[in-house]
């Protein structure tokens, strides 16, 4: 029972994969209006901020504004897709359609029904970072072809992403919860992780909070592929995000374990 509590994650079997592939079937049948809107809203701030901005913004790091916010966007995108997935997406099935009810009545355990919704909401987060990789290729802002390695960075950022989602999901009161979630959370990270400025214009003691953000490790990844920016830096970025996400996974299945079992 201990080791249960300690870490749940050695209760997850291949049966999880089934969790996924029932949230697969449904997104198949609703894809008209389930992919759009994570494609349309890169497309609308690279338009206003890359051409209209831009064209007042000097150089940052000797790269155009656009060069230089276009690959964090595959970042931001796979952040919020994993993000509204875990949260509003599982609690509506969760406490709503009783989907989570329904499946714990199979063999599938608690551990395997959370499992499988944190894959599936790393994988919207895969799909995400798909949609703005070709739409920045399309502008022709993708310089190198280890921009690839974007597509398992989103799997991993989704991963953490989804997983951190969870945490919150499996304490939330009532649905209205993820409000605090997304303003004090989701927001405050997509505008000061480096994506539309450099870390180093903050003064120092936000920059060392700023390092502590999920998405400035998973901007820093993405925006050194798309560029060919290669260091031994990013591995120390691709470790923070593991780490975090393996704890962040741990920790939310023990939650709504707890949450699901009262």
């Amino acid at each position: 029972m201990k080791a249960h509590l300690s870490f749940p994650l050695a209760q997850v079997s291949y049966r999880a994969v089934r969790v996924w592939q029932r949230n697969l079937d449904t997104f198949l049948r609703l894809w008209t209006t389930e992919s759009w809107p994570p494609f349309i809203e890169p497309v609308m701030y690279i338009a206003a901020m890359g051409f209209g901005l831009g064209a007042y913004v000097t150089q940052i790091e000797g790269l155009s504004f656009l060069q230089f916010i276009a690959p964090a966007f595959v970042a931001t995108a796979a952040m919020f897709v994993a993000s509204f997935e875990c949260t509003f997406g599982s609690f509506v099935r969760m406490e709503y359609q009783k989907t989570f009810d329904a499946i714990i009545a199979t063999p599938l355990n608690i551990e395997e029904v959370i499992a499988g919704e944190i894959l599936w909401g790393a994988t919207r987060a895969v799909f995400a970072a798909v949609g703005v990789l070709v739409i920045i290729a399309f502008f022709g802002l993708i310089q190198s072809p280890w921009a690839l390695v974007a597509l398992p960075i989103a799997l991993l950022e989704g991963l953490m992403f989804a997983s951190l989602a969870m945490l919150f999901t499996a304490i939330a009161p009532a649905i209205d919860a993820f409000n605090y979630y997304i303003t004090l959370g989701i927001t405050p990270m997509f505008l000061f992780s480096g994506v539309f400025f450099p870390l180093s214009q903050l003064p120092q003691p936000v920059q060392a909070l700023a390092w502590l953000s999920p998405l400035t490790h998973a901007v820093s990844l993405q925006r050194a592929l798309a560029l060919g920016r290669l260091s031994w830096g990013l591995a120390w970025d691709t470790l923070w995000m593991a780490v975090v996400a393996l704890l962040a996974l741990n920790g939310a299945l023990a939650l709504m374990h707890r949450r699901l079992i009262k």
